[in-house]
């Protein structure tokens, strides 16, 4: 995916959500860091400039609630977590780049919980790429790329990367 291709598939959720829930007043977007809360900003952005009010929107970091942080690193590096709202009874957005196994969101889930009791939990994001191994679904995809296990998706962003790209490679 190019910039314009990324930029379109933004928008095309940030429509799909509005669809849903008519209304920013009890929605939040929360981003997964560092990619996934990006994405996140971008969306709300969207949001707003469709609806004319930008939803509540974080940052979730999920570092310590990964189930493969000791092979991850030795040193993991723990960000914070922006969430300047009450979550309770709010309809969360969950954002990230990449959905493949599911454990992310798994993780994301059990962060967020601890912040409080949210009306209802969805998840959007760019690319899913399949090879689930928990039940987990996207509610808004902004496209979906089968993809092997040899295979790696890497999502470029300006904000951390310096362009925005989505591209395959083959895993080292």
């Amino acid at each position: 995916m190019d910039p314009e291709a990324i930029n379109k598939a933004l928008e095309r959720i940030a429509h799909e959500i509005i669809e849903e829930f008519k209304s920013v007043e009890d929605i939040a977007i929360i981003g997964i860091k560092n990619r996934g809360a990006y994405l996140g900003q971008r969306l709300a952005v969207k949001i707003e400039q469709i609806f004319g009010r930008k939803p509540n929107i974080g940052a979730l970091d999920i570092t310590l609630y990964r189930d493969d942080l000791t092979q991850a690193s030795e040193q993991p590096v723990v960000h914070a977590t922006e969430i300047g709202f009450d979550i309770d009874d709010k309809k969360i957005i969950l954002v990230d780049d990449v959905l493949f196994t599911g454990r992310t969101i798994r993780c994301a889930l059990d962060a967020l919980i601890d912040f409080g009791r949210p009306a209802k939990i969805q998840l959007a994001v760019l690319i899913d790429r399949g090879h689930r191994e928990l039940p987990i679904k996207a509610d808004y995809v902004g496209k979906n790329i089968p993809t092997s296990l040899k295979e790696v998706v890497e999502v470029r962003l300006k904000e951390a990367d310096g362009k925005d790209e989505v591209v395959l490679c083959e895993k080292l």
